[in-house]
């Protein structure tokens, strides 16, 4: 029997939007309040949804266990994942404005519903500011890393991405490395900025790193500009090793994979990936604004491989049927044409075929391995 869904999934405020599935079961973490939503307050910190079909969820409460700490009073982007029978909390806590406060954190439970207790550590205390953790365990050989955000002072200044090893107990192992920066204007964030005391012509943002496994390479899904805006979207990059290098050259000319519908949904991004309840088709977990700009909201739609790179099959706004791994398949196929017709031109969400991008020498071997992607996503069931 075929499930219906309608976007947004979950009517409340449910910001930074990650989704567990374990067991056939999906839980659901976010970035917001219990406040003016209708969900029971217990005292915890991010609200928490259930659901077996990924359509339908229930509030079950709130997941961590406030920080001891009074100044520590703004807790953002929490991502879940488990290891050895234990559940490891990544999340970013500060003390309000300026962001440049934000610092990454580490909280454990015996149960995906928590409570999670803090570690009581800071995990990277030497960055200037860490936030939106995204832990991924490599399928090839079982290393875990810890993809994340942080402030780049030079060139294109603003937040980026960047990734760091991770030791057994789940915290920092060595130095991080730079994943992905801005590179173009639909990246910038603000123009005349001041942060960290100094005004800045244009600070730009490149956020939310989430990375999957697909055809021998490593896809570093982030989303850029302004998370108030309605130019906020959702690029790229590749690697050959998670700890890279990443090219990212189709994404100049805005987002690739997830942008906005003008008048319908405004600022799509930060997000997650998981398998649908058939254990193949792929969904893009992902917070977007209502055109009044009320509040973010949790939303999914199918994530497709194409000829052309990833897409997000969205966002949708009308009545859905949850997809199977053959009707996303058709409806890649619709999607994007093939790239031996295109020669290059502008299609699908108007970026160049990354098979034509001139890229920097160096990526040459990467660039040309991307450009064989099949429609076959990667699957590891749950």
């Amino acid at each position: 029997m075929s499930v219906k869904y309608q976007n947004p999934v979950w009517s409340g405020y449910f910001a930074d939007p990650f989704v567990l599935k374990r067991k056939g079961e999906y839980f659901a973490y976010g970035t917001g309040s219990c406040i003016h939503d209708d969900m029971k307050c217990d005292g915890r910190i991010f609200p928490m949804l259930h659901s077996t079909d990924l359509v339908h969820w229930e509030h079950i409460g709130s997941a961590l266990e406030p920080l001891d700490s009074p100044c520590r009073s703004f807790y953002w982007a929490p991502e879940v994942v488990e290891r050895e029978g234990m559940f490891f909390m990544f999340y970013s806590a500060g003390w309000g404005l300026p962001d440049e406060n934000h610092h990454l954190r580490l909280a454990i439970a015996d149960r995906p519903q928590g409570p999670f207790r803090d570690t009581g550590q800071v995990l990277l205390p030497k960055e200037h500011l860490s936030i939106d953790p995204h832990p991924f365990r490599d399928p090839k050989d079982g290393r875990w890393y810890l993809f994340f955000a942080r402030d780049y002072f030079d060139g294109r200044a603003g937040t980026g991405t960047a990734v760091v090893p991770l030791k057994d107990d789940m915290t920092p192992d060595g130095e991080p490395c730079t994943v992905l920066r801005a590179t173009c204007d639909w990246h910038i964030n603000a123009r005349n900025y001041i942060g960290y005391n100094k005004f800045w012509d244009a600070w730009h943002t490149v956020e939310g790193p989430f990375v999957t496994f697909h055809n021998g390479l490593y896809y570093c899904f982030y989303s850029g500009g302004s998370w108030e805006s309605d130019g906020y979207g959702v690029g790229y990059g590749v690697a050959e090793h998670p700890m890279g290098p990443y090219c990212d050259d189709w994404n100049t000319e805005g987002p690739t994979v997830l942008r906005r519908i003008a008048g319908k949904v405004h600022g799509p991004g930060h997000i997650s990936v998981v398998t649908g309840p058939d254990n193949q088709t792929q969904y893009m977990v992902y917070h977007a604004w209502d055109p009044a700009h009320t509040a973010r909201r949790m939303c999914i739609d199918p994530l497709v491989w194409t000829p052309n790179g990833p897409r997000c099959l969205g966002p949708t706004t009308g009545p859905q049927t949850l997809a199977t791994q053959a009707m996303a398949r058709l409806q890649a196929e619709e999607l994007l044409p093939n790239p031996q017709r295109s020669r290059g031109t502008r299609v699908g969400t108007g970026v160049r075929n990354p098979a034509r991008v001139p890229g920097r020498r160096s990526w040459g071997r990467l660039v040309s391995k991307h450009s064989r992607l099949t429609h076959e996503p990667q699957v590891t069931a749950a």
